[in-house]
């Protein structure tokens, strides 16, 4: 007897030993990776402020998000507790860990019910016994593991950091923080993007199917993924439906009302390449992420580009906005990952009028360029240029393009490269009904969309210099070239307000008059210039000033131009703003330098603001991700011309629009209220502009092909008031027709009614 005693005696010595010694090597295993002896510890400040990665988000000025700036999978912005339905919070903690409020970290039960059920007993539906607070450890600071085991070793370091979370954070901050972390697929991180994503709206003002939807969807968001696998995901909605009723958080009724409900989604997928002001929002990004200019960076044909950076880098706080400043850790910000909130100038409503206005025009004119070129061997270039030069236009598309790039850099060939360019394959190409599969070879395909005009357009509130719209050109996808900033052309006659300007500075005034006749001058060389002009209306007679303009007499302009010298007209587009190269010749007075809508719409809004022109405003401010103000942005000003002269060509600008060359506004659409502009055509009719302004409105336009060459070969076609004055009106038609804005039809010039700056003229000049 004694000797089964001590059997039993030294069994149960070993296992309370060995119990012991695992008790031991249990709270020594824990004791090491508190001290981060074992395993990976974030230290405590990294727990106090969790490194997340935050999407940037750009918002419109009445409010609307346009996009945002991430990487990968990072489109994750962040939320308050505050600004998160109810419904997400109760589902979540019925689903996920229905003692969470009872918890400091480790749930003991819901770990023993996983260890012996699910653990020993492999039962799948026994559920889990990690909780929120441990899942969001995971979250944060665990990689993927490759194997269980390698898992199984994570979960002992997830413990000790949920513990610790704990400690550092109240039970709304975690739920807050693991709902802004979780990954629900399609670009939609965190419960901000999902909303968006799948339902079309916003944390707060989520119901009880999509939150449930969505909690649901925590458990694995590839497999209960709504769009793929709607009725299984459906199923798993309704299980936590049963388990909000379980815990309380809905009735019998409900839970089975709801259950009955089909699983509707309102998917819209985001990403960088859709939605509004897509040249806008890539503007933006390369301004805010550009560094100083070097010029050992910049080839030597690329020397405008130097100039224009290296002004941008010295007098825009936005230009570069990333590298001149720095967070308070004294790193720089990065538009990716630091969740800045960017709150800009652009109006929504306006931005969406110009692309539908764009769109509209575009694919009207797009038909009658292409009936134009209808057999013509060298289309989409025009008839005045040999079959050579075409061919050697299209050779230097061939060499700009990333697959000949990509070939020259695998060594291939160029009898090897110019096969492949010739060679038919299936690829997918742009057109105004949608994108086309064909089969085409890539040189035809760079003939193909060499065939689509593009076109310019910015919109500038004139008292605060604030961008309203802004289009780049017909489609982003298809054409990324943004001619709104980035893009110069000849501005032809738009440029001689600024020459009138000068005149009006000088002491003339619109009713002085001049022959009309052709004007020649010795230029600076010795040798004679005398323009050419389109029209043979009133040839010898005396006209004023103010016909001149409403006709955009080139005649008048080289008169003008004869009363001062090109440098002293040079300086006054300075003045203007135009920083691109500008040749001081005499033929500047009708346009032949290139000039961006950019500069151009800034130069205009000095005309309704009474001489002083304004900078084009983009941002008015930015936010970092906690809601503090970093950076506050105002417009820039400068007085060009005195107000006497601004009365003087508001008036003559004016009669522009009622009498002259943009007088189809009034007649074709209708538009009435007070109004500016200026038409430009260059010459071979490569460029359509119009320049138009309202009293608290400035918008340009600019049309034309990708080369010079490609240009309608009829001057009734080509010229600006069919190719861009018809955007321009078909914008304002919408802007005034909203009576949300503040354009409307009864906004009057600010001129002295006392103020004639018709005194002198005759009936006829007008």
């Amino acid at each position: 007897m004694s000797k089964k005693k001590n059997i039993r005696r030294t069994i149960a010595i070993a296992f309370w030993s060995l119990f012991a010694a695992g008790v031991l090597a249990v709270v020594l295993v824990f004791v090491a990776i508190n001290q981060g002896w074992i395993g990976y510890l974030p230290p405590l400040d990294e727990l106090q402020n969790p490194k997340n990665r935050y999407a940037t988000e750009v918002y419109s000025a009445d409010g609307e998000v346009l996009g945002r700036f991430f990487t990968g999978n990072d489109n994750r912005v962040g939320v308050p507790y505050e600004s998160i339905s109810p419904n997400v919070v109760n589902a979540l903690i019925a689903t996920e860990d229905e003692r969470f409020y009872r918890h400091s970290g480790i749930d003991a039960r819901a770990l023993a019910r996983a260890i012996v059920l699910t653990g020993i007993l492999q039962r799948k539906n026994a559920g889990g016994g990690s909780t929120l607070t441990q899942q969001l450890a995971k979250q944060l600071y665990s990689p993927t593991s490759n194997s269980k085991l390698e898992r199984f070793l994570q979960k002992p370091i997830e413990w000790v950091i949920a513990v610790k979370l704990e400690r550092l954070y109240s039970k709304e901050e975690i739920i807050t923080m693991y709902l802004n972390q979780y990954d629900f697929n399609y670009n939609a991180v965190g419960i901000k993007s999902a909303a968006q994503v799948y339902f079309g709206t916003t944390p707060d003002s989520l119901s009880i199917e999509q939150a449930a939807t969505l909690v649901g969807m925590c458990k694995n968001s590839s497999l209960y993924n709504p769009i793929r696998r709607n009725e299984l995901t459906r199923e798993r909605r309704n299980v936590v439906f049963a388990q909000m009723e379980k815990n309380g958080y809905l009735t019998e009724a409900e839970r089975d009302s709801l259950q009955q409900l089909p699983l509707e989604v309102k998917f819209s997928r985001l990403d960088h390449n859709m939605g509004i002001a897509r040249y806008f929002r890539e503007y933006l990004r390369g301004v805010l992420t550009a560094r100083k200019p070097d010029p050992d960076r910049y080839p030597s044909w690329m020397e405008q580009e130097y100039r224009d950076d290296l002004w941008e880098w010295e007098h825009n706080p936005l230009y570069g906005f990333c590298n001149k400043n720095t967070k308070p850790d004294g790193t720089p910000y990065n538009i990716y990952t630091d969740g800045l909130r960017i709150y800009t100038t652009i109006d929504a409503r306006m931005q969406r009028y110009a692309e539908a206005a764009v769109k509209e025009h575009m694919q009207a004119l797009q038909r009658d360029f292409t009936e134009e070129k209808r057999g013509n061997k060298n289309a989409p270039f025009s008839r005045d240029i040999t079959t050579e030069e075409a061919d050697g236009i299209m050779r230097r598309a061939m060499q700009q393009s990333d697959r000949y790039r990509t070939m020259k850099a695998a060594k291939r060939s160029d009898k090897e490269i110019e096969k492949a360019f010739d060679t038919p394959v299936e690829m997918n190409v742009f057109s105004y009904d949608g994108r086309i599969d064909t089969v085409m070879s890539p040189m035809d395909s760079i003939r193909y969309h060499k065939f689509f005009l593009r076109c310019g357009m910015l919109s500038v509130d004139a008292r605060n210099g604030h961008v309203k719209a802004y289009v780049g050109g017909p489609d982003y996808n298809q054409f990324k070239y943004d001619m709104a900033t980035a893009g110069r052309r000849q501005v032809g006659s738009t440029i001689k307000p600024f020459l009138y300007t000068l005149a009006m500075e000088e002491g003339m005034n619109p009713c002085d008059e001049t022959v009309n006749e052709p004007v020649t001058i010795i230029t600076e060389t010795g040798d004679e210039w005398t323009p050419k002009n389109d029209s043979k209306a009133r040839i010898g007679e005396r006209v004023t000033l103010r016909w001149g303009l409403a006709t955009s007499n080139n005649w008048t302009s080289a008169y003008l131009m004869s009363l001062f010298t090109p440098q002293s007209f040079v300086n006054l587009l300075r003045s203007f703003g135009i920083r691109g190269q500008i040749d001081p010749v005499y033929s500047l007075a009708l346009g032949t330098c290139d000039i961006s809508v950019r500069e151009m719409v800034g130069a205009y809004t000095a005309f309704p603001n009474k001489g002083i022109r304004i900078e084009p405003l983009y941002v008015t401010r930015i936010d970092d991700a906690n809601g503090n103000n970093i950076a506050t942005f105002t417009p820039q000003m400068q007085e060009i011309f005195s107000e006497t002269t601004s009365y003087k060509m508001v008036s003559m600008l004016q009669n522009v629009i009622d009498h002259g060359s943009g007088r189809r506004v009034r007649f074709r659409y209708g538009l009435q209220m007070p109004m500016g502009g200026k038409t430009g055509t260059t010459q071979n009719h490569s460029d359509g502009w119009f320049m138009g302004f309202t009293p608290k409105l400035v918008t340009g336009v600019w049309v034309g092909g990708e080369d010079r060459s490609i240009h309608f070969d009829r001057l009734s076609e080509g010229q600006g008031a069919n190719m861009s004055l018809p955007i321009w009106a078909l914008y304002m038609q919408r802007v005034l027709a909203d009576p949300a804005l503040e354009y409307t039809v009864d906004d009057e010039f600010d001129i002295p009614p006392t103020f004639n700056p018709n005194a002198g003229c005759r009936a006829d000049d007008f």
